[in-house]
């Protein structure tokens, strides 16, 4: 897991909104699935914060872990 832009352009990514952040502008949270790699990123500063990179088995192990 890095916070560092891989050789993936993140702008060209489809973010996606988590179904768990709130319609009102409160803590929101866009996933972006790549060719190798999983970003996260918080949407009140996406376009100048940082982005999560994360592996798709970590992600996929998160996943199962949050869900199971």
């Amino acid at each position: 897991m890095s916070v560092e832009q891989g050789p993936e352009n993140v702008d060209r990514l489809r973010w996606f909104r988590s179904s768990y952040s709130g319609s009102g502008g409160g803590n929101c949270v866009e996933v972006a699935a790549g060719l190798d790699a999983v970003y996260v990123r918080d949407s009140k500063v996406a376009n100048d914060g940082p982005v999560l990179r994360v592996g798709r088995d970590e992600w996929a192990t998160f996943i199962a872990l949050t869900m199971g």
